[in-house]
């Protein structure tokens, strides 16, 4: 099973990354035949605003060069992709976003349609509702299957699982995944 994790949060270990990884460490403990894992914190790369220069329709992939390919190809090639992002007023992070508007080049030919997805949005205290429906709107548009949204409520950097309801909501959001994780019979 390939998953990949994508962190919007310029915040190294952060309440976002937190999630993130205790997602990871939930997939681990169920010993999938198979498992990679690959995370991209997108604050550290290079990822440039779509341009609409529609270049990506004619050639079929987007044509700014710099590290968002990378993540496109994981996305396109994973069977699962976590999405993180912090809450600024009250939507996704400026890296999110730019992730969903390059995205468009993808979107012509539906390289993301059936893409198993959950969406993990951390706030301090609120805005994390308008949060997650920026996130399910982009999905909706790239018919991808929204498996799960979880939000994670904490004022200090990297104590969100301090929160019983959020480290539920994780194991709840694993568990969602179950159709779609490999058994070890069928390998």
């Amino acid at each position: 099973m390939k998953i990949v994790s994508i962190i919007g949060s310029h915040r190294k270990n952060g309440n976002t990354e937190t999630m993130l990884k205790a997602f990871d460490k939930e997939f681990k403990a169920l010993e999938i035949p198979d498992f990679k894992n690959k995370f991209y914190n997108i604050s550290e790369m290079n990822i440039y605003p779509c341009r609409s220069c529609l270049k990506c329709m004619r050639k079929n992939n987007c044509v700014i060069e710099d590290d968002f390919g990378k993540v496109a190809l994981k996305m396109i090639q994973s069977d699962l992709i976590i999405m993180g992002s912090p809450v600024y007023f009250s939507d996704v992070s400026a890296q999110i976003k730019a992730l969903f508007d390059r995205t468009y080049s993808l979107w012509h030919k539906k390289m993301l349609k059936g893409k198993n997805i959950i969406f993990v949005a951390t706030c301090a205290e609120y805005g994390s509702g308008h949060t997650i429906d920026t996130m399910r709107h982009w999905a909706l548009d790239h018919e991808m299957n929204i498996i799960a949204t979880v939000e994670g409520k904490s004022e200090k950097k990297g104590k969100v699982l301090e929160n019983e309801m959020t480290v539920k909501a994780i194991a709840d959001a694993v568990r969602a995944c179950d159709r779609i994780i490999p058994k070890t019979e069928e390998i």
